[in-house]
Protein backbone atom coordinates (compact mmCIF):
# COMPACT_ATOMS: atom_id res chain seq x y z
CA UNK A 1 0.00 0.00 0.00
CA UNK A 2 2.55 2.51 0.53
CA UNK A 3 3.98 2.02 -3.02
CA UNK A 4 0.68 2.67 -4.07
CA UNK A 5 0.32 5.72 -2.34
CA UNK A 6 4.42 6.30 -3.11
CA UNK A 7 3.10 6.42 -6.60
CA UNK A 8 -0.10 7.81 -7.15
CA UNK A 9 1.46 10.87 -4.85
CA UNK A 10 4.91 11.52 -6.23
CA UNK A 11 4.57 9.33 -10.26
CA UNK A 12 1.26 9.66 -11.85
CA UNK A 13 1.02 11.41 -14.66
CA UNK A 14 -2.29 12.87 -13.90
CA UNK A 15 -4.23 13.54 -10.32
CA UNK A 16 -6.40 11.28 -9.10
CA UNK A 17 -7.12 12.30 -5.37
CA UNK A 18 -9.38 8.90 -5.09
CA UNK A 19 -6.26 7.15 -5.52
CA UNK A 20 -4.13 8.93 -3.41
CA UNK A 21 -6.66 9.09 -0.50
CA UNK A 22 -7.52 5.39 -1.15
CA UNK A 23 -3.69 4.41 -0.36
CA UNK A 24 -2.62 7.12 2.15
CA UNK A 25 -5.81 5.79 4.24
CA UNK A 26 -4.87 2.45 3.97
CA UNK A 27 -1.28 3.19 5.02
CA UNK A 28 -2.54 4.25 8.06
CA UNK A 29 -4.87 1.75 8.87
CA UNK A 30 -1.70 -1.02 8.06
CA UNK A 31 -0.15 1.29 10.43
CA UNK A 32 -2.74 0.99 12.70
CA UNK A 33 -2.47 -2.90 12.62
CA UNK A 34 1.24 -2.92 13.25
CA UNK A 35 0.97 -0.62 16.17
CA UNK A 36 -1.06 -2.52 17.52
CA UNK A 37 0.89 -5.75 17.47
CA UNK A 38 3.68 -3.81 18.55
CA UNK A 39 1.97 -2.82 22.03
CA UNK A 40 2.65 -6.62 22.72
CA UNK A 41 5.31 -7.52 20.90
CA UNK A 42 9.34 -6.36 20.26
CA UNK A 43 8.74 -7.41 16.79
CA UNK A 44 6.56 -8.38 14.23
CA UNK A 45 6.36 -11.77 14.45
CA UNK A 46 7.72 -11.87 17.85
CA UNK A 47 11.04 -12.46 17.27
CA UNK A 48 12.92 -10.57 14.64
CA UNK A 49 12.36 -11.63 11.09
CA UNK A 50 11.85 -11.42 7.56
CA UNK A 51 8.74 -10.25 8.35
CA UNK A 52 10.36 -7.33 10.02
CA UNK A 53 13.16 -6.66 7.39
CA UNK A 54 10.60 -6.95 4.49
CA UNK A 55 8.26 -4.12 6.34
CA UNK A 56 10.49 -1.91 7.98
CA UNK A 57 11.66 0.14 4.55
CA UNK A 58 7.84 0.35 3.85
CA UNK A 59 7.32 1.98 7.39
CA UNK A 60 10.11 4.41 6.46
CA UNK A 61 8.79 5.35 3.50
CA UNK A 62 5.24 5.28 4.07
CA UNK A 63 5.67 7.23 7.24
CA UNK A 64 5.73 10.49 4.89
CA UNK A 65 1.89 9.46 4.82
CA UNK A 66 0.78 8.57 8.15
CA UNK A 67 3.58 10.18 10.54
CA UNK A 68 4.05 7.97 13.35
CA UNK A 69 3.83 10.24 15.91
CA UNK A 70 0.05 8.45 16.29
CA UNK A 71 1.27 5.31 16.19
CA UNK A 72 4.47 5.07 19.22
CA UNK A 73 5.15 1.34 19.28
CA UNK A 74 5.35 1.65 15.60
CA UNK A 75 7.40 4.55 16.00
CA UNK A 76 9.99 2.53 18.75
CA UNK A 77 9.93 -0.84 16.19
CA UNK A 78 11.54 1.50 13.32
CA UNK A 79 13.93 2.94 15.54
CA UNK A 80 14.67 -0.72 16.78
CA UNK A 81 15.08 -2.25 13.39
CA UNK A 82 17.04 0.88 12.14
CA UNK A 83 19.48 0.49 15.01
CA UNK A 84 20.76 -2.43 14.05
CA UNK A 85 24.13 -3.18 12.50
CA UNK A 86 22.98 -4.70 9.73
CA UNK A 87 20.02 -2.58 8.71
CA UNK A 88 22.65 0.35 9.34
CA UNK A 89 24.81 -0.99 6.89
CA UNK A 90 22.22 -1.78 4.09
CA UNK A 91 20.51 1.56 4.50
CA UNK A 92 23.90 3.48 3.92
CA UNK A 93 24.64 1.41 0.71
CA UNK A 94 21.13 2.47 -0.25
CA UNK A 95 22.08 6.13 0.24
CA UNK A 96 25.05 5.94 -1.89
CA UNK A 97 23.19 3.89 -4.78
CA UNK A 98 20.27 6.36 -4.57
CA UNK A 99 20.24 8.59 -7.99
CA UNK A 100 17.46 10.78 -9.33
CA UNK A 101 14.69 9.37 -11.73
CA UNK A 102 15.65 10.19 -15.27
CA UNK A 103 13.20 10.29 -18.07
CA UNK A 104 14.22 6.86 -19.64
CA UNK A 105 13.80 5.57 -15.80
CA UNK A 106 10.27 6.44 -15.91
CA UNK A 107 9.79 5.04 -19.37
CA UNK A 108 11.21 1.42 -17.98
CA UNK A 109 9.08 2.25 -14.77
CA UNK A 110 6.23 3.33 -15.81
CA UNK A 111 5.58 3.27 -19.71
CA UNK A 112 5.35 -0.96 -20.02
CA UNK A 113 1.68 -2.46 -21.24
CA UNK A 114 0.32 -5.52 -20.14
CA UNK A 115 0.23 -7.55 -23.22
Amino acid sequence: MTGQANHFVNYAPEDLPYAKTRYTNEVHRLFGVMNTRLANAKFLAGAYSIADIACWSWVLSGSKYAPLDEFPHLKAWRDRVGARPAVRRGKALAAEMRKEITDEDRKVLFGQRAR
